[in-house]
């Protein structure tokens, strides 16, 4: 009996110890598989442009429960606020003075391209696919991926909003993408790891004298009866304090703003109409969330999204972007991941996170090394307090330049922000915590005389890493 005993205990540990190193390669193999990533890029999606964000009108379900279970950050920026540039940024993790994209016309380097996130993927064995606005020079690198839908097509700085789908039928590129979307997952799907880059065109107007907003259809009644309030900066007087360089009808800003948001009337319609473009996205995530768990993949696919730029919508009497002011540079940027920590997720974090950030993030997400020249951070790591989080940033803007779109540069922190329109050397200084509408120019306070001084000092030192000497900034002053 005893022996027969000794027997079963013997087999049962073995059966223990079998069990244990099973579970332990199965529990091995689960961690080891690499996870999907779908970034999301919206064109000209400025940061309160998301229920999440705080906006209680614009209607953005699925963006606010992505938003709800990941990481929503609350100070996220571009460095460079214009498509081009920023789509460049995201790419390689770099600064324009570092990608060297200063124009709508020039291609990335072949060595930004190798050290590019998806080209760095792709050679990790990850498939990649990129749908949609490229927006960056007329040859995109279409090797590097092995699914490719460009909207823009023919060499054009921007794709129009309606095209004729496979059977002739109009169709709106929201749609278009979303459709694309969903052959991608078909295709991919089930054959990850995989990272999947979408750019949408909206909610960027299409371009004309004046520009226009071309929605979906069916959107037409969304946010018919509610009245949108003004900005306070659109009071006429903050347009006024403008200096006479830049308070001129030739501005880009000003010009636009005249043909969307020149009345009450055009106002009302036309911020909805950006609203309604935003919804049409949000659907368009909806339905992809819908694909990924019919496709059982949602548990193991982590979804990024970011806007390229901010937009005024009438603020300082303004249309458009380009300039250092929150509504222009400063962006949603949210990060779905169902295997973070559950003490990262659902957390709205307060740590600045750059356009830059993105390209080191996706990688690190992966498990592949991020290139030194890449001059982002891995936010994952960032918020795990693996690294020091960033107190300030360098914004630069070159192209075109004065009278249509002054050259600017400066810095962010936290509190405030200085800018220095370069080509007349004016300064602005504001106090974003106490002043975020940015009302008041403290330059010329002397109260803030120290404040200016020691931003001034910190500019000059980022300036010397980041900014572009005279002769390369000539190259962005290419046509528009």
């Amino acid at each position: 009996m005893k022996m027969m005993y000794k027997k079963i205990k013997v087999l049962f540990t073995i059966s223990l110890v079998l069990l244990f190193f099973s579970d332990s390669k199965a529990q091995k193999n689960v961690i080891s598989v690499k996870p999907n990533i779908i970034f999301l890029l919206t064109d000209d999606q400025r940061w309160d442009a998301m229920g999440a964000m705080g906006n209680p009108i614009i209607q953005t379900p699925n963006m606010d429960k992505l938003a709800s279970a990941g990481i929503l950050f609350q100070n996220a920026y571009v460095t460079t606020s214009i498509c081009c540039t920023s789509r460049a940024s995201i790419m390689t993790g770099q600064y324009e003075s570092g990608n060297h994209i200063n124009d709508f016309r020039t291609d990335l380097s072949a060595e930004s391209v190798a050290n590019s996130y998806p080209a760095l993927l792709k050679a990790a064995g990850y498939k990649t696919g990129f749908i949609g606005k490229f927006g960056i020079g007329t040859h995109p690198p279409q090797q590097v991926f092995d699914f490719w839908v460009n909207s823009e097509g023919g060499g054009k700085m921007q794709p129009n909003y309606i095209t004729l789908d496979k059977n002739g039928n109009k169709i709106h590129d929201t749609d278009t993408l979303g459709h694309a979307i969903q052959e991608f997952l078909d295709q991919f799907g089930k054959n990850g790891p995989f990272c999947l880059s979408v750019s949408f065109k909206a909610p960027h107007e299409q371009d004309g004298d004046p520009p226009t907003y071309v929605i979906q259809p069916n959107y037409k009644n969304y946010y018919k009866d509610v009245t949108i309030p003004e900005p306070v900066t659109a009071d006429p007087k903050y347009w006024q304090q403008f200096p006479d360089f830049f308070r001129t009808d030739t501005n880009f800003a000003r010009s636009r703003w005249k043909g969307l948001f020149g009345t009450p009337e055009l106002y009302q319609e036309n911020v909805k109409n950006y609203y309604r473009l935003i919804t049409g996205v949000d659907d368009v995530i909806g339905k992809t969330m819908k694909k990924l768990d019919e496709l059982g993949i949602t548990k193991n696919t982590i979804i990024i999204l970011m806007g390229d730029n901010g937009m005024f919508l009438g603020e300082h009497g303004m249309e458009g972007k380009w300039y250092g002011y929150e509504e222009s540079i400063r962006v949603p940027l949210l990060i779905y991941d169902p295997n973070l920590p559950d003490k990262i997720k659902q957390y709205k974090a307060r740590q600045m996170a750059l356009n830059i950030d993105i390209a080191p993030t996706i990688l690190g997400m992966a498990g592949v090394q991020a290139p030194k020249k890449m001059q982002g951070v891995d936010l994952i790591s960032m918020l795990e307090n693996k690294i020091p989080e960033r107190k300030d940033f360098f914004y630069q803007y070159y192209f075109l330049g004065g009278p249509r779109l002054p050259a600017e540069e400066g810095v962010v922190t936290r509190d405030f922000k200085y800018m220095n329109y370069i080509e007349h050397n004016y300064e602005e200084l504001f106090d974003i915590k106490h002043d975020p509408h940015e009302t008041r120019n403290l330059a010329n306070d002397p109260k803030y005389r120290m404040k200016l001084e020691e931003l001034r000092i910190r500019y000059h030192e980022l300036k010397d890493i980041y900014g572009l000497p005279p002769n390369e900034r000539m190259r962005s002053k290419t046509k528009f």
